[in-house]
């Protein structure tokens, strides 16, 4: 077995470095051999947003780099299939395996099909239902061509059964060993049930979880300051949307200290929305901007916050095993199991609604949550099994 593993953006990479290592403990346990390469699209190019990762998460230097950040989506999109179809005619393999919905996701599988090449996809049948987000069509095309789909929830299961894709059974819910009877309906099976990659990696790195320097800078106390990001289109390109999300947010925590990494994409406009930077910290004395973290440093803020106010997708995933509460300002999630079992609330992107939910936070109370099946550190093993026995 050959597997060419995709990643391209930060969110790729907590995912494929969970997989890189069960593939490797895969070779060290068995008599078999699964031999792997690593492509990175270098759709994010920042080293913050890409490098880091690879060093804090022992993730090996990738074969190749395609190069291909900037542009449209369009653009961006036909980059990475030029590319990556070149680097796959020179380098066939057995499975092309893409994770999440990033646009390599969606780009390097319809270059695989075309090439007739199986495709793996890692977190297949989450679904916000909302056309307007490119990670949804990276989501629903991946899905429709992929060979394989890995899936981290029933809700995810039930999408791609409405979907067409046949859930023969869900053998690796009930068991985690491989070499079980039925090989037949294995074969066909084109959906398994395996749980949260991105889980496996923050519960391997948790004890790792490195203190920022903001952290004595501040002088910060557990429980005593909030963690932000946003990020996404609907509430950071809009001038007077985004400063009444920000103004909602500071005002209304009590003074705590807010603690916003601040995304490259959200940085374009946010610092003249005030005038100036001296203008900013006068209007928002509790406000702290700091550049984007790695991913040990980041987690550590998260883990101690009395909460997390955020418009990211895996954050909320996060958040919900580390027991955190997360307000998350979307109008819909892909990831459903982090408010109907975790600790997520989805409040939507009317700033009117961000005092409302803090001043639920702050009277304690908010759900205590729980760990949703199988988010449990296994499920990357589970995945390499799987393909090897295929």
């Amino acid at each position: 077995m050959h597997i060419t593993l995709i990643a391209g953006a930060r969110p790729n990479f907590m995912k494929i470095a969970a997989l890189v290592h069960a593939i490797e403990r895969y070779n060290e346990l068995t008599n078999e051999r699964v031999e792997y390469r690593l492509v990175h699209t270098g759709q994010h190019y920042d080293k913050n947003m890409s490098d880091t990762f690879f060093e804090e998460l022992g993730i090996p230097a990738p074969d190749m780099n395609l190069g291909c950040g900037g542009g449209s989506q369009a653009e961006q999109t036909a980059a990475i299939m030029i590319a990556f179809e070149k680097y796959l005619t020179e380098h066939p393999t057995d499975v092309v395996l893409v994770v999440g919905d990033v646009t390599s996701t969606m780009a390097c599988s319809i270059v695989a099909k075309k090439l007739n090449t199986k495709v793996c996809h890692v977190e297949a049948g989450i679904r916000s239902w909302d056309l307007t987000m490119p990670e949804e069509i990276n989501r629903m095309v991946t899905d429709s061509l992929a060979d394989y789909m890995f899936t981290t929830s029933d809700v995810a299961n039930a999408n791609l059964v409405r979907m067409g894709a046949t859930l023969m059974n869900d053998i690796y819910s009930k068991t985690k060993n491989i070499k079980n009877s039925h090989a037949d309906e294995r074969v066909k099976q084109r959906v398994w049930f395996v749980g949260n990659v991105m889980i496996d990696t923050l519960l391997a790195n948790r004890a790792r979880f490195r203190k920022p320097e903001v952290w004595d800078k501040l002088g910060l106390k557990e429980k005593e300051y909030i963690v932000m990001t946003m990020h996404r289109p609907a509430n950071v390109d809009e001038e007077n949307h985004l400063r009444a999300m920000m103004e909602q947010i500071v005002d209304n925590v009590h003074g705590l200290p807010v603690i916003f990494p601040i995304h490259p994409r959200t940085a374009k406009l946010f610092y003249g929305l005030w005038g100036d930077e001296d203008a900013l910290k006068k209007r928002m004395p509790n406000l702290h901007i700091v550049e984007p973290m790695g991913y040990l440093e980041f987690n550590y803020l998260v883990e101690r916050a009395k909460a997390v106010v955020t418009d990211s997708g895996g954050i909320t995933e996060e958040t919900t095993v580390m027991g955190v509460p997360c307000i998350t300002l979307r109008d819909n999630t892909e990831r459903p199991e982090t408010c109907t079992i975790g600790t997520n609330e989805l409040i939507g992107t009317n700033p009117d609604a961000i005092a409302p939910a803090l001043r639920k936070l702050f009277a304690g109370e908010w759900k205590k949550g729980a760990i949703p099946p199988l988010w449990d550190g296994h499920t990357a093993e589970r995945i390499i099994a799987i393909l090897a026995d295929l």
